[in-house]
This record gives structure tokens, sequence and C-alpha cells, in this order.
């Protein structure tokens, strides 16, 4: 089900989730698959790979047009900026992999 994009200033939105992933849908995926992998590069037997869950949204909000964004995108979306926004372009490692989980390498950051 689309949302009325006018309704929850999916414009603004839109702007700031796309100004923060800076990464492709590729880089992010190649990420999440590593991250999902772990020291020994097995994967689990789920059908999500044991990929972090809001990366995994980020990576279907990347496949959108926004006129098709549901409400659930647009919280998606709405939790990136949020979390890049709180952690500043902190490039300590925790901090930078919690960050590339969900698109955004601060170390591109300008």
């Amino acid at each position: 089900m689309s949302v009325d994009p006018e309704s929850y200033d999916a414009d603004l939105l839109w702007e700031e989730f796309h100004g923060v992933v800076n990464m492709t849908s590729e880089e992010l995926r190649a990420q999440l698959l590593a991250d999902a992998a772990g020291e020994d590069a097995t994967f689990p037997p789920e059908t999500d790979l044991g990929l972090d869950e809001l990366g995994r949204g980020v990576l279907h909000v990347l496949t959108k047009r926004k006129t098709d964004l549901t409400k659930d995108d647009l919280d998606t979306m709405r939790q990136v900026v949020d979390l890049v926004e709180t952690l500043d372009n902190r490039t300590d490692d925790e901090a930078r992999r919690l960050q590339l989980s969900v698109g955004h390498d601060p170390l591109r950051a300008t």
C-alpha cells in the first residue's frame, strides 16, 4: 500500500535519506553479506541470510521510486537519517560498522 507523500513530507525525507546513504545498493548488499557471514563465513538457514533488518529495509527502499513508498519505507528512511545524524560521521570501528550497515560510509562524507 503506497502512502500519500504529502502527508509524511516524503520529499524532504527522500532528500535527507539519499543524502546520507552514500553507498550503492551493491556496496551495501556486499557489506551486509560480509557482516552476516562473520568469522566463519557461513550463513544461517533463515531466508534473510542473517542480514541486518534495517539494512535490508534500506536495500528495499533503494529499489523504489518516491511515489511507491509505504509508511514502513518512510519509517526506515527516518531511522537511517536519525541514526547517521546521531553518530555524526564518527569513524571509530563500532560506529562505522553500524553506519555501513545502513548504507552510510562516514569516510566518504564531506
